[in-house]
Order: structure tokens, then C-alpha cells, then sequence
């Protein structure tokens, strides 16, 4: 008689011959403790299934070879076995069970996090468990806050920003609302964060934006960090901190900002434009910046105020001193004014000219007029951008009118309306 591991090689090569994924997907669920049990013998199973062929199959012995916390350590082992597997498997197979292939990329990152070290392959790895899994170029998937998670710890950013790049408009989701609430939180931070990196804020800003502003019956601890760096990040952007979207849950912005004092001392120290003020705070929260590993983008921040105080001179001014500059605006010499400034002029914050024989600075007006083909074809593009977004919301507006559920929910909220003497009215006065 066969054995039981025998007997699900058997079924897996037959299900998959005939082409029945959905049923075999039912078939491994229910054998997941029967692999979970014969961990140790796991290997042997794999080189009698072809990766190609037999996906389904594979998938699930690796998910239960790497669920076993003796194999998770090794690093080496599982990355080589999931990078095989993903670059080789069946898309249609593995569609037919997305969670399973979600919890194993998730194992993959973790271990790589762990251990820090391969993370570039796995990066490498994940860019192609993306291209696998997803429909679409626009579909979030899970694996989408994994690539962004392998991106920051190996500091490898075009990869994760050719995803972010593109604006999503569906989401994959599991049979699991914590976890796809998780991940999707956990896209929007990582995100941020990639985009802060590349200092890319107006991006950055949208995304923690996103995951401070999702509806949520409670705060989650993403949802706080988030908002911390949406402080610091509004700060370097615009000078003060943005209102959060009035759509927000009042439930968490209510235990956010008591959470995030910090964060709010150091905006109202940045809103007196006194630098002095700033470092103080600074110095006085170091501790809590430097635990929620934030202290470079509140660098940042001091960095942004003293930018801030130079350009309100170019109002007011149209020729000054290094040491004046310096002066003003608290900077510790004439050498520190002189390095802001050429920053500031390289990134077009402002428009100013440097006489070195005596330390002495021009200011200018902005010599865009706006009448070039340079700037025409940007306005083009913006425009093709805005007219494109357009029909996708028309798209997707079309879509959720005909949505069976969402008709079904909005004819029965009519019926609600009605008053309910009215419903079964027969005519008659006495009544």
C-alpha cells in the first residue's frame, strides 16, 4: 500500500495533468498538516515534482518546509529553493492559491532581514515573484511591501521605485483582512520611506499620507510611525505640517497625536523660524528620534529651516554678506552660509550669484518666462497625466455601478427609506 506522501505526489502529478488547479489547491489545504509532519523528508518529495509542472504541489511543500522554524535559519537554503521556485513555476498554478505564495515570499524576507545578508539577490527575487503573482502592473499585491523592506536593507531603490512609480488601482487580496490590512499598511510606510531616501517628499508625503488616512477601527503601530515621519517629511516639504485628510478616522488621529509629542514640539519650535529654538528641541528629544530611527530626516528638517531663512533674505535683500547671511540666519560662519547657498542655487530654490573676492551674495528673480519648448512639452505631459487619470476614475466609477453587490446594497438601502406604512398601502383612507 502506498504511503500517505506517495499518495499526494500521486494526486498532485494527476490534478495537474488534467488540468483541475482549484480542486488540487482544496486538496493541498488539507494536507498541509500531513507535509507539516514529514518535514524531514520534505527534500525527497521536491525531486519527484517538476517545478513547472507541478507548482501547486511544490508550493505548498516549500510553505511547509519553511514553516518548520529549524529550516527557517538557513538562509542560504531558502533562497536558493524560492528563488528556483519563482523563477521557474507556473503563474496559473500559483494563482490558484495566492495566499500560500504570499506566506512563503514573506518567509524568504524575513529570513533575509534576519540574517542581513543576500539581500540584493532577494531583491532580485521578489521582483519576479511580483511579475508572477500580479495581474496587472497597477494590482498591490502583498509581496509589493516585501520588495520595498528588501530595498531599504540592501539600499537598492530603482527596483521598489519602478513598483511605487505606478499608481495602484486594484489590490489583491487573501482570505486574511488582518494580514492584507497589514501589508498593505506596511506598502504605504516602506514606500515612504524608499521615496524619503531618494528625496522624492512631495511622493513621500502622499504615501505616509495614505497609510495615516486609511480607515481603521484602531490605531496600528505602522499607522504611528507613519504619521511621525508625515510630520517631519510636511516640515521639509512645506515649511509646516499639513492637515490630516478630513476623511481620516477620528479614532486615530485622537491616539496618534498624544503619542507623537516629539514630533509636535519640534513642528512648533520649526513654525518660530528660530534655529536656535529648533536645536534645542533637538537636542531634547534625541533620544526618541534616534529610537524611531527618524534623526535623518529631523536633520533634514533643521537643514530645511536654515534653506527657509535664506530664501525669506532674498525677499528683503538684493545683496548681502556671507557673514551677514550666516548671521541672520544662525549658521556658524560665512563658510556654512556659502555652502547652503550654492546648494540652493544647484537645486533651483533660488537665484543668486557668488562674488568670491568679497564674500559677497546677489540675489536675483526667477529668469523662467515660461515661453520655452522645454516647458511646453511639461505642460503637455501633465496634461496627458490628468486626462489619463480622468478616464481611469470614469473606469472605475463605471465598474462599481454595475457591481452586482454594490447594486444589490443600493437598491436595499432605497427599500430602508421607505416608510414602512407606506410599503404595503392598499388604497385605502381608513387605514
Amino acid at each position: 500500500m502506498a504511503s500517505p506522501l506517495e499518495h499526494y505526489v500521486n494526486h498532485v502529478r494527476a490534478q495537474s495533468t488534467a488540468g483541475n488547479f482549484l480542486e488540487l489547491a482544496d486538496y493541498l489545504t488539507d494536507s498541509t498538516e500531513l507535509l507539516s509532519k514529514n518535514g524531514n523528508i520534505l527534500d525527497n518529495v521536491l525531486e519527484t515534482l517538476d517545478i513547472q509542472q507541478h507548482s501547486l504541489g511544490v508550493l505548498y511543500v516549500l510553505a511547509a518546509k519553511f514553516n518548520d522554524s529549524c529550516n527557517v535559519d538557513e538562509t542560504e537554503n531558502v533562497l536558493r529553493s524560492v528563488r528556483e521556485f519563482i523563477t521557474f513555476c507556473n503563474g496559473e498554478q500559483v494563482r490558484c492559491a495566492p495566499h500560500v505564495y504570499y506566506e512563503l515570499c514573506h518567509h524568504l524576507t524575513n529570513a533575509l532581514v534576519k540574517h542581513k545578508q543576500h539581500t540584493i539577490l532577494g531583491v532580485t527575487v521578489l521582483v519576479q515573484a511580483v511579475e508572477k503573482i500580479r495581474l496587472f502592473n497597477s494590482q498591490l499585491t502583498p509581496i509589493h511591501a516585501d520588495l520595498c523592506q528588501l530595498c531599504l536593507c540592501a539600499k537598492v531603490f530603482n527596483p521598489a521605485l519602478r513598483v511605487l512609480d505606478i499608481d495602484i488601482t486594484a489590490i489583491a487580496t487573501t482570505h486574511d483582512n488582518n494580514a492584507d490590512t497589514k501589508y498593505f499598511l506596511l506598502y504605504y510606510y516602506y514606500g515612504g520611506m524608499v521615496y524619503c531616501a531618494v528625496k522624492n517628499y512631495e511622493r513621500a508625503l502622499y504615501f505616509f499620507e495614505v497609510a495615516v488616512s486609511t480607515p481603521a477601527m484602531v490605531m496600528s503601530h505602522i499607522m504611528l510611525e507613519s504619521y511621525k515621519k508625515y510630520i517631519l517629511v510636511s516640515l521639509i516639504l512645506h515649511g509646516k505640517v499639513l492637515p490630516i485628510p478630513k476623511y481620516s478616522q477620528v479614532i486615530t488621529t485622537r491616539f496618534m497625536k498624544p503619542l507623537s509629542h516629539a514630533y509636535h514640539d519640534l513642528s512648533t519650535a520649526y513654525n518660530t523660524s528660530s534655529s536656535e529654538e529648533l536645536r534645542t528641541v533637538v537636542n531634547k528629544y534625541r533620544d526618541p528620534f534616534q529610537r524611531d530611527h527618524n534623526m535623518g530626516l529631523v536633520k533634514q528638517v533643521v537643514s530645511s529651516l536654515y534653506k527657509k531663512n535664506i530664501q525669506r533674505l532674498t525677499k528683503t535683500f538684493l545683496t548681502l554678506s556671507l557673514a551677514d547671511v550666516a548671521s541672520r540666519v544662525q549658521l556658524s560662519g560665512p563658510a556654512e552660509a556659502e555652502k547652503y547657498i550654492l546648494n540652493m542655487i544647484k537645486s533651483g530654490e533660488i537665484f543668486a550669484t557668488i562674488n568670491q573676492k568679497d564674500g559677497m551674495v546677489v540675489f536675483k528673480d526667477d529668469p523662467e518666462q515660461y515661453n520655452n519648448q522645454e516647458m511646453f512639452d511639461r505642460v503637455q505631459t501633465e496634461i496627458s497625466l490628468v486626462m489619463d487619470l480622468n478616464k481611469q476614475i470614469l473606469q472605475m466609477d463605471e465598474e462599481i455601478l454595475l457591481n452586482p453587490l454594490f447594486i444589490k446594497k443600493s437598491l436595499g438601502n432605497q427599500e430602508d427609506d421607505i416608510c414602512p406604512h407606506t410599503k404595503n398601502y392598499s388604497g385605502d383612507p381608513t387605514e
